[in-house]
């Protein structure tokens, strides 16, 4: 196939209709807000800030950044999770391997593990493609919480209201 040039006809954009029923085009063109409010709060050092929100499929994807060093979470999956470092690094306990700036990882559904952030890292953040629950757990395993995209539309639609933003600005993350 070859492709088309700058004074090709194939350089057209699409002619037809879309589906009436489509969702509109979600782009985000600063995932790294200088906005600090647009970061919602999960605990001491670690905030999430929402890219795209999907109660439909049931899952979520999110920027993660973390401020210090030591364990960020331990959390078992009901569905897959991908995640790509923008900066700094992060491992799990359970692996021998490290996600360094640059690094893609898929990480099945049933995994458990706990997320630290190394010392000598200042700042980590990271993009996280998360389906179903992540369930947060106690080193032997027994459930004491969970999140999920509806935990994580209330948590920002109360840090969003609070902060100034409004309650609403979560809903342009929603599909």
């Amino acid at each position: 196939m070859t492709q088309p040039t700058a004074h090709s006809d194939q350089l057209v954009p699409f002619r037809g209709a879309q589906p009436s029923d489509m969702a509109p085009d979600l782009v985000i063109p600063d995932i790294l807000p200088e906005d600090e409010r647009v970061w919602v709060p999960l605990g001491d050092g670690v905030w999430s800030r929402p890219l795209q929100l999907n109660v439909t499929a049931g899952q979520y994807i999110h920027v993660l950044r973390v401020t210090r060093s030591g364990i960020v979470q331990r959390h078992r999956h009901a569905g897959p999770v991908q995640a790509y470092t923008l900066k700094g690094r992060w491992h799990y306990l359970e692996h021998d391997w490290q996600a360094l700036e640059g690094t893609y990882v898929f990480e099945p559904p049933g995994e458990t593990h706990t997320l630290v952030v190394p010392d000598g890292c200042d700042e980590m953040i990271t993009v996280f493609h998360v389906t179903g629950a992540l369930i947060y757990v106690d080193p032997d395993g027994q459930a004491i919480g969970y999140d999920d995209v509806f935990t994580r539309i209330g948590l920002a639609r109360a840090h969003y209201a609070a902060c100034g933003l409004g309650e609403t600005f979560v809903d342009q993350f929603i599909r």
